[in-house]
């Protein structure tokens, strides 16, 4: 298999609007094309169970 050692780009379409999905060790980051902010997901939030609570806690604070 191969390391994820750095980030892996692609880019996604959603209801008809561009994002890019970034892929990195950290964890996952889904941003709107032509926006700095989105939605972020730590690897170990997600391995807990605690992923949809940090995307809804997120979210609340970004103000969405």
């Amino acid at each position: 298999m191969t390391p994820l050692d750095k980030p892996l780009r692609r880019e996604l379409q959603v209801e008809g609007r561009a994002y890019t999905l970034t892929v990195d060790p950290e964890g996952l980051k889904l941003v709107e094309k032509g926006h700095r902010k989105g939605v972020a997901l730590a690897w170990v939030d997600l391995l807990n169970g605690d992923a949809a609570l940090a995307a809804a806690l997120q979210a609340s604070v970004q103000g969405r």
